[in-house]
């Protein structure tokens, strides 16, 4: 008997297999893997409909992008919305999606271009309301509650729309193809004949999309290799900031991000952030400094306050809010054992003001001139800024785009900056001051307490013995 020769391939990510399994054994994902048929014609070469020209001689003035009037939206954008560009904005239920781009619809459509915004998880009075509520009605924004993909094509057809705004994607379904809306067969085809309608009439789509418990982006991987921007939308439910983030984009920077607040009246921009994660003092206090993060290339000041207290238990508490624990467990051993602050019967609290969640190495300094602050009870008369990565023998390492960080603090008033040693940077009207170490830098703040350090000499002349001397 001939042997079977046929293959399954994974949807996902085109693994394949001799049989059929119900996992990818590649990107474990689930009901992906079918049969693969074999190609049953021979692929003949034909005449192109237009001939390949040099780069130089291409015309890339079609690619220019539009503002929608939301500048932290252009900013992440890079110059706004791309006429052709396919552009997905995910994130977690209630983090404000549909508002902000109903905002940007309203915008668009207000400088006379017209614009179609389409639901299929709302009726178009609820969509209505919304947009009153936020000043979001206006001539030219047509609204459609559809979610057959057919009759979406047919309101682009005759609205023939500058702007087409799909809330969502994932609930958007087509007739003919396997599977239930939202499936990775449907979600598939409905994205590629949107992407074909948007290149074909240099039609800007941005599609609204579900996240899964994960965070990642609902439905098959191929999703976000498909369109041109990948956006996620942020934010912590009990707290009104939000942040975008782009994870993908073909005409702009990947790595910029743009503040939002949301308020009872909607969304708005939020240009100089800073002021959100700083609270506001009457006098000094003890146990809090400054630090500047980088996310993405935006420097945001962030305030990092401690609280060291005594404790009767045998396991002192160690809590920390909007910084990773293990990162300020290690920074609480490197103080302990190289700046003599006897922290391991104590219970230290650490925190971020305004739920900021910093993971930039740079506030490790930060981090640490805090929980001396609050161990020695000594607050500064003036804000201090400390930026510096802490090491395990108590170095400080010097962190990437120094100079960025220091004229964002000399833009905001502060005078004192702290920095690791060997970084060389002078900003105008900022006092910059260098440290070696996590010690030298405590005592430059006189935050230092005596530390008693052992070394090890050899005798030359008795090798074998070791002579311990104190310091």
């Amino acid at each position: 008997m001939a042997k079977n020769s046929s293959a399954y391939r994974c949807s996902e990510c085109g693994w394949t297999t001799l049989r059929w399994v119900g996992r990818c054994g590649e990107c474990q994902a689930w009901g992906s893997v079918s049969e693969a048929l074999a190609p049953t014609a021979r692929v003949t070469a034909s005449a192109p409909a237009a001939r390949a020209v040099p780069i130089s001689q291409v015309d890339a003035s079609s690619t220019a992008g539009i503002p929608t009037g939301i500048g932290e939206l252009d900013r992440v954008l890079g110059t706004g919305l791309t006429p052709g560009a396919v552009v997905l904005l995910a994130g977690e239920p209630g983090v404000g999606k549909s508002t902000l781009l109903l905002e940007v619809a309203a915008r668009w459509a207000g400088a006379g271009r017209s614009t179609l915004y389409v639901t299929a998880e709302e009726s178009a009075a609820q969509v209505r309301q919304r947009a009153q509520r936020t000043g979001a009605v206006t001539d030219g924004l047509y609204l459609a509650a559809e979610s057959d993909l057919a009759t979406v094509l047919g309101h682009i057809e005759e609205l023939r729309p500058e702007l087409l705004v799909l809330d969502s994607v994932q609930t958007v379904g087509l007739a003919g193809v396997e599977g239930v809306p939202g499936g990775v067969t449907q979600v598939r085809e409905v994205t590629g004949a949107l992407i074909r309608v948007a290149k074909q009439r240099a039609m800007p789509v941005v599609l609204i999309g579900h996240v899964t418990k994960d965070g990642n982006v609902a439905g098959p991987r191929t999703l976000e290799h498909l369109v041109d921007v990948v956006l996620s939308f942020e934010g912590d439910r009990h707290s009104g900031f939000r942040m975008i983030r782009a994870s993908k984009n073909r005409y702009g920077p990947a790595d910029e991000v743009g503040c939002f607040e949301m308020n009872a009246t909607g969304i708005r921009e939020v240009p100089d952030p800073s002021g959100l994660f700083v609270s506001r003092h009457t006098e000094p206090v003890a146990g809090t400094c400054l630090g500047i993060s980088l996310d993405g290339r935006r420097p945001l000041l962030t305030e990092v306050q401690a609280l060291v207290a005594p404790s009767g238990a045998p396991v002192p508490r160690r809590v920390t809010h909007g910084i990773e624990a293990g990162r300020v467990a290690m920074i609480l051993a490197v103080l302990q054992r190289k700046a003599g602050l006897k922290l391991h019967n104590r219970e230290v609290y650490v925190s971020t003001v305004g739920g900021a969640r910093v993971s930039d190495p740079a506030t490790d300094l930060a981090v640490a001139v805090a929980i001396a602050s609050a161990c020695v009870e000594r607050a500064f008369d003036r804000p201090v800024i400390a930026l510096g990565e802490v090491g395990l023998s108590g170095e400080l390492r010097r962190v990437p785009a120094l100079d960025r960080r220091l004229a964002e603090a000399a833009r905001l008033g502060f005078e004192v900056a702290l920095v690791p040693a060997g970084s060389g940077q002078r900003t105008p009207g900022l006092r910059v001051v260098e440290a070696a170490t996590v010690a030298d830098a405590l005592g430059l703040l006189q935050l230092r307490r005596a530390v008693q350090h052992t070394t090890t000499r050899l005798d030359p002349s008795r090798p074998h013995l070791r002579v311990v001397e104190e310091a």
